[in-house]
C-alpha cells in the first residue's frame, strides 16, 4: 500500500501537480511567512515608496504640502554645498573603516582560531563592543578624546608626545569616528570570518604542508580563496552600514567641528526633524539609497571575478 501511495505521488510530481499533501504543507508555509510578509510590507515597503512621493513634495509637517517636483533633487545635486561636504564626509568615512575593518577583523579571526585552552573567552572578550550600545560607546570613547585628561592624549604625552585635539579638530575629528567605528564593528566582523575559516576543510592544510607549503603559502593559494565568499559578504555589509552611519558619529561630534563629520544620514536627520524640510530630507534619503544600490551592484558584478564558490 506505501508502494502505491510512493508510485502516485512520484507520478503526480512528474506530471507537474501537487499531492494533497504537499499542497497542505505548501499553505502552510506561506501561512507561516504571512505575518513576516505583511510586517515587510507595511513597515518597510510602503514607507519606502510614500518616501519618494514624499521628496516630491515641499512640505514642512504643518503646511499643507505643495508638489514641486524634481526640485529637490535638482537643488540638492547643484545648488547644496552642505551636501557635498557630507557626501565627501561620508565617501571618507567609507573608505576609512572597510578596508582596514576587514583586513583587522581577517587578522583577528585567523587569531581566535587557534585550538588552544581559553580561546572561547577571548572570543567572548572581542564580540562584547558589537553588542554595546552605540550611546554607550560613543560615550565611552568621548572621554578617551578628551584633549584635556582623556586616557589616549595621557598616553601620548607619556611617551613624549603632544596631546591631539581628537574632537576640536577639523582633520583628527573623522578619523577619531573611524577609530572608534572600526573597533566597535570589529568583533562582528571576526565572527564571520571565524565561521568561513572553521568551513574550510582541514585536509587541505595538511595536505600543503605535506607538499612543503610554509604559513604564508597555505594562507595565500587556500584560506584566502576559500574564504572570498565570506570577504564578499563582509565587503557588502562593511559598505552599506558604513553609508548608513548615525549614531555614532552623532554623539561622539554631533557633525562637528562646523561639518567636518556631518554624514548623510545625519544631514537628512537634521534636514527631517531640526528644519523640517521633509521633502529635501526624503530626497536625500533616495539619493542614498541609489549611491548604495549602484555600489553594490557594482560589486556584485566584480565578485565574479575575484570570487569563486565550491560548486563551481
Amino acid at each position: 500500500m506505501a508502494t502505491l501511495e510512493a508510485s502516485a505521488r512520484t507520478a503526480t510530481a512528474r506530471r507537474g501537480g501537487f499531492s494533497p499533501l504537499r499542497r497542505q504543507e505548501t499553505i502552510a508555509g506561506y501561512l507561516f511567512l504571512l505575518p513576516n510578509i505583511l510586517g515587510f510590507l507595511v513597515f518597510s515597503s510602503i514607507p519606502v515608496v510614500a518616501t519618494f512621493s514624499i521628496s516630491l513634495l515641499d512640505w514642512d509637517l504643518i503646511r499643507a504640502p505643495r508638489f514641486v517636483g524634481i526640485d529637490n533633487y535638482v537643488k540638492l545635486l547643484t545648488d547644496d554645498a552642505v551636501f557635498r561636504k557630507v557626501l565627501f564626509n561620508t565617501a571618507y568615512y567609507v573608505i576609512g573603516t572597510v578596508p582596514a575593518g576587514i583586513v583587522l577583523s581577517l587578522l583577528l579571526a585567523l587569531a581566535m582560531n587557534a585550538n588552544v585552552r581559553g580561546i572561547a573567552l577571548f572570543r567572548v572578550i572581542f564580540f562584547i563592543p558589537v553588542i554595546s550600545a552605540s550611546v554607550a560607546v560613543a560615550v565611552m570613547w568621548r572621554w578617551l578624546y578628551n584633549t584635556d585628561y582623556g586616557l589616549i592624549n595621557t598616553m601620548l604625552i607619556s611617551i613624549g608626545l603632544k596631546g591631539v585635539p581628537w574632537l576640536a579638530s577639523t582633520a583628527w575629528a573623522m578619523p577619531a569616528v573611524i577609530l572608534m567605528a572600526i573597533w566597535k564593528s570589529l568583533g562582528y566582523n571576526m565572527v564571520i570570518f571565524l565561521a568561513g575559516l572553521q568551513s574550510i576543510p582541514a585536509h587541505l592544510h595538511e595536505a600543503a604542508g605535506i607538499d612543503g607549503a610554509n604559513g604564508v603559502q597555505r594562507f595565500r593559494h587556500i584560506t584566502l580563496p576559500l574564504l572570498a565568499p565570506t570577504t564578499f559578504f563582509v565587503l557588502v555589509i562593511s559598505v552599506i552600514s558604513s553609508f548608513q552611519v548615525f549614531d555614532l558619529a552623532f554623539v561622539l561630534t554631533k557633525g562637528g567641528p562646523g561639518d567636518a563629520t556631518n554624514t548623510m544620514v545625519m544631514y537628512i536627520y537634521n534636514q527631517a526633524f531640526q528644519f523640517f524640510h521633509m521633502g529635501y530630507a526624503a530626497a536625500i534619503a533616495w539619493v542614498l539609497f541609489a549611491i548604495i544600490f549602484v555600489i553594490t551592484l557594482v560589486q556584485h558584478q566584480l565578485q565574479k571575478r575575484w570570487v569563486h564558490y565550491e560548486h563551481e
